[in-house]
């Protein structure tokens, strides 16, 4: 069987023992998704979940390579964005997979973002107990977080990704040419979550991110392709030590507290999700800062950071009840009390039950200081 190893691919492994899995970082890598599945032994049919707007750019590469290498294609095409990623959704697609007949054999391509990697991920979870699937990530927040680790599943009216399941992929495929097509606003977004593993877990990430941040806003290819790979690297090694979230791998949700409790108040039309992660992570070291964890220094490196990737990183109007009621209302929330995590020093971060009072206090000295 040909291998489709070119020069220009690199893999990252996801250690899970009998669920390891690679990451391909494969520029260009689109055209070869078929000759990938064949290389995985897969023989079924495929069922491509997608959404118009991903489908009109690249949904006839990949069906086209898939259909080289003898696989019988289906499309099945949700909404974009954050409103498809609900139970309507999931039974809609559960319908065409009933209706086309997809067996146990069959294996999901998810084409897309983060959206469409949670909903496709969570279909195969549960689609006759459990079928394959592949991430076929083309946005940046896709590449470099939510396509890696497992985490699927849909949003409820109450909460974000409160209905999922721990289902890892057989396979995650990163074209990083697909990210010259995002539009910049979302494009922009995604930096949040790059800057975001340079402060939980490696600070010389983080400098080289200082030193070449404008080479990446420019999408510069040897930077773009470094990124990624190391911000696949460190997800994969938290993910390897702590697959279902019991404790390390919290760390990962760096900037979400807030940023969670901003997306839904804005009921998921006014921020991103990268955005609200940037202004989440702008205000989790404020707050660090504030409780003695870590030095106004690294507050401000990091805004400084967050602004020069053209980030939002300003907290929208809202009172301390609205903004604390929202936090309670996260997955995170254990015994009722908000476990938010906190940077002790770029590079360091610490998990840690949050006192309403002090964060009151903190939230009543930031409106101070910006009346």
């Amino acid at each position: 069987m040909s291998q489709p190893h070119t020069h220009n691919h690199e893999r990252v492994r996801v250690r899970l023992g009998k669920r390891s899995y690679d990451i391909v970082i494969h520029p260009g890598g689109l055209k070869q998704l078929g000759q990938y599945l064949q290389d995985l032994g897969y023989a079924g049919k495929v069922g491509i979940i997608t959404n118009s707007i991903v489908q009109s750019l690249y949904g006839r590469t990949v069906s086209q390579s898939l259909k080289r290498a003898g696989y019988q294609c289906h499309v099945i095409c949700i909404p974009d964005g954050e409103r498809a990623k609900t139970l309507r959704w999931v039974s809609h697609i559960l319908d065409q997979l009933m209706a086309q007949r997809f067996e146990r054999q069959s294996i999901l391509v998810a084409l897309g973002g983060g959206v469409i990697g949670d909903i496709t991920g969570f279909v195969a979870s549960v689609y006759l107990r459990g079928i394959p699937f592949v991430q076929v990530a083309t946005t940046l927040v896709a590449q470099v977080d939510s396509s890696v680790g497992g985490k699927t599943g849909v949003n409820h009216p109450l909460g974000k990704n409160m209905i999922g399941a721990f289902y890892q992929p057989s396979l995650v495929l990163l074209d990083t040419q697909t990210l010259h097509t995002l539009p910049k606003r979302e494009w922009i977004a995604g930096l949040a979550e790059v800057v975001k593993y340079g402060m939980i877990a490696d600070r010389k990430f983080f400098a080289f991110l200082e030193s070449r941040i404008d080479d990446l806003v420019k999408m510069e290819d040897t930077v773009l392709h470094h990124v990624v790979k190391r911000c696949c690297e460190i997800k994969a090694s938290v993910v390897a030590k702590d697959e279902r979230e019991s404790g390390l791998r919290r760390i990962l949700n760096y900037g979400h507290t807030i940023g969670h409790a901003l997306e839904s108040l804005g009921k998921y039309k006014t921020y991103i999700h990268g955005e609200a992660v940037g202004i989440g992570m702008v205000h989790e070291a404020d707050l660090a800062h504030s409780l003695g964890l870590c030095s106004e220094q690294v507050v401000i490196r990091q805004r400084d950071l967050v602004r020069r990737a053209g980030l939002p990183s300003g907290l929208p109007k809202l009172n301390f009840r609205d903004l604390w009621g929202a936090m309670l209302h996260d997955k995170k929330v254990a015994h009722g009390r908000i476990h938010c995590v906190l940077p002790k020093a770029v590079g360091t971060v610490t998990v840690d039950p949050l006192d309403q009072k002090s964060v009151k206090s903190w939230f009543g000295q930031l409106e101070k200081s910006r009346a």
